[in-house]
């Protein structure tokens, strides 16, 4: 059974769709973004980038190209550390939940320290990547 399930998880397929689904909030996002370029430019201003516009194309372009990185392999560790930091920046900025009172409170802390799992994610990938191996 073991032996099955070694064989299944360790195929492929199955590490490109795991890559897959750790970037898929930045794609679903670039997306999105392309599809409502104004939403795309008032978020920016929402968050106080200025100026809006070059931020909002500058970050699509950055999903989507530290995406294609990790996805393609091509220095997948390279953007696999860009989305990681990125995601820590955007986290201290959109889910600063501390100042907030419950309910609200509780689901964005939910998603600050899933913003935190998904940077974990990217650094596995990373140290992985340039050779890491498990000691313990």
């Amino acid at each position: 059974m073991i032996g099955l399930l070694r064989e299944a998880f360790t195929s492929p397929w199955v590490h490109w769709v795991a890559l897959l689904l750790l970037c898929s909030a930045y794609l679903q996002g670039s997306f999105d973004k392309l599809r409502d370029f104004p939403a795309a430019v008032a978020e920016m201003h929402h968050f106080g980038l200025r100026p809006a516009l070059p931020f909002a194309a500058l970050i699509i372009a950055f999903e989507l190209a530290a995406s294609a990185l990790v996805l393609s392999g091509w220095y997948r560790w390279a953007g696999a550390l860009a989305l990681g930091g990125f995601t820590i920046l955007a986290n201290f900025m959109a889910d600063r939940f501390w100042g907030l009172q419950k309910p609200e409170r509780t689901t964005i802390a939910n998603s600050f320290f899933e913003h935190w799992g998904l940077t974990g994610g990217f650094l596995l990938v990373a140290w992985h990547d340039l050779g890491g191996r498990y000691v313990f």
